[in-house]
């Protein structure tokens, strides 16, 4: 029997159970389906970022985090220890754990607002006819008002590293080290691979980014990327750039690693190397031909600003559409899609996506980068504060890294804010707020901050743009603007 709902989310990632319990929510008859199976053989909802990728990654940066201040950092608080033991599969386990916490309480919340779960592999036929294959093999069709397509993305693999076992790894099996390589190699100098190449070299091993582009982090604003090679480089993280693999060969528990270097043939030979090369979406066998969805040749859907795709009544969020891969930006998507099913705008200003990088220190940006906006003629006021004039930062021994705020020199209005220091992420964020609501330079000056934060690193930066920072020496004295933008 054809059941038919109001509403179907082929996905259960941070796209679509978000738009699933919204769905329902709204009153309308809602399916996820889902067919990631977690370790221990049961359907694990919460997609890559739950399951192999945000969480479990940032559950072993925080424990490799204290490891290694257990090692490094504590005698200048005045802590004596003994030489601390490191635990691998523990690490492991609580990782594990944490995974599983959220993958019930997804689950609870479906069943709080009465969100079906189907377990199965879901393909979108025809005139939004759903159908779902499950583990065993049966199948079963089932029909949607609206169909929702959100299967996220998987890694990238490249002939010159084909996986094998636990030698050559892709981001999931690097979270899965049962113990600490000596010699680790990372194929890719982003997100990922900084990410996870920092637990690594944390719990000691000797860690070599390699990467093909002859630049660093090109995405990030280029005087926080340059101040992040640098302290990554303090770290032990041997950063290559313009290093690309040409060929790998699994040699035992070792893999040699045939890379081009500066016009030079080179060879390497490591314990272990991780493939991180970035994300591709996850469409195969996703749509039947005559589905009517189109793709493009790299393999993502057409959509509009909407996400509407080509097909009425379908619709496709997250990493299987245009813009960064983030699981921020799949949930907000899959809320606008759903709102928009009962009337209600929830538009999306794709230009104030925060993002993030989790090393330590964070790296954290929201807005245009300053060569990006130069490159546009805009004329601009910059102001910095680095974090070794903050106080909170000192007291803390956590003192790397700037916020820098980029303003339009015309109507001194914020457009853009980088950060790389203690709890980026959150400065950004706070930014992003005002961003949104066309907050100036002065604006944010003229707030009052609590003392001692680190936020108050925010407000001097705000205050240097228009040459008022009162903590650090202003470059360049300059009257305070007659009005701001709104």
């Amino acid at each position: 029997m054809n059941h038919a709902y109001d509403v179907i989310v082929i996905g259960g990632g941070p796209g679509g159970y978000v738009a699933a319990i919204r769905a329902a929510q709204l009153g309308l008859n809602t399916v996820c389906i889902e067919r990631y199976q977690g370790k221990d053989g049961k359907v694990a909802l919460g997609g890559t970022c739950l399951n192999l990728g945000c969480i479990p990654s940032k559950a072993l940066l925080d424990s490799s985090l204290h490891y290694d201040q257990a090692r490094h950092g504590f005698a200048l608080h005045g802590i004596s220890i003994l030489e601390p033991q490191l635990d691998v599969p523990a690490m492991l386990a609580r990782k594990d754990a944490v995974v599983r916490n959220f993958n019930g309480g997804i689950a609870s919340l479906f069943k709080a607002n009465g969100v079906a779960l189907l377990e199965g592999h879901g393909r979108l036929l025809a005139n939004r006819q759903v159908q779902v294959t499950g583990a065993d093999g049966s199948t079963q069709c089932i029909s949607g008002q609206y169909i929702i397509l959100a299967p996220g993305s998987r890694p990238i693999e490249i002939p010159a590293a084909p996986l094998a076992g636990e030698v050559i790894v892709d981001s999931s099996g690097a979270l899965e080290f049962t113990r600490v390589p000596k010699r680790l190699g990372v194929i890719g100098a982003g997100v990922i691979g900084l990410e996870l190449g920092s637990v690594w070299a944390r719990l000691g091993a000797e860690v070599t980014v390699l990467e093909a582009l002859d630049s660093f982090l090109p995405a990030v604003d280029l005087q926080i990327a340059r101040e992040a090679q640098k302290i990554l480089g303090k770290q032990g993280l041997d950063i290559r750039l313009g290093a690309r693999v040409t060929a790998t060969e699994v040699q035992g528990d070792r893999v040699k690693v045939s890379l081009s270097e500066a016009g030079e043939e080179q060879q390497q030979v490591f314990d272990r190397l991780i493939v991180a090369v970035g994300r591709r979406p996850l469409t195969a066998d996703l749509l039947a031909i005559d589905s009517g969805v189109a793709l493009d040749e790299r393999g993502f859907i057409h959509v509009d600003e909407q996400c509407r795709t080509s097909v009425p009544g379908v619709f496709a969020i997250g990493d299987v559409v245009r813009g960064p891969m983030l699981a921020h930006k799949a949930s907000e998507e899959g809320l606008m899609v759903v709102e928009s099913l009962v009337g209600h705008r929830h538009p999306l200003n794709y230009g104030l996506i925060p993002s993030v990088i989790y090393t330590h220190p964070e790296i954290a940006w929201v807005g245009q980068t300053e060569q990006a906006l130069k490159a546009q003629g805009i004329e601009l006021n910059i102001g910095t504060f680095p974090f070794s004039a903050s106080s909170r930062a000192l007291a803390a021994n956590d003192s790397a890294g700037l916020v820098k705020v980029i303003a339009d020199a015309r109507s001194d209005r914020v457009l853009g804010v980088h950060v790389i220091g203690p709890g980026a992420a959150e400065l950004v964020q706070q930014e992003a707020i005002g961003m949104e609501f066309g907050t100036s330079a002065e604006d944010l000056g003229m707030m009052i901050f609590a003392h001692p934060t680190l936020s108050e690193a925010l407000h001097e930066a705000a205050l240097a743009v228009n040459g008022r920072a009162i903590h650090i020496a202003n470059r360049k004295k300059k009257p305070a603007p007659s009005s701001t933008a709104k």
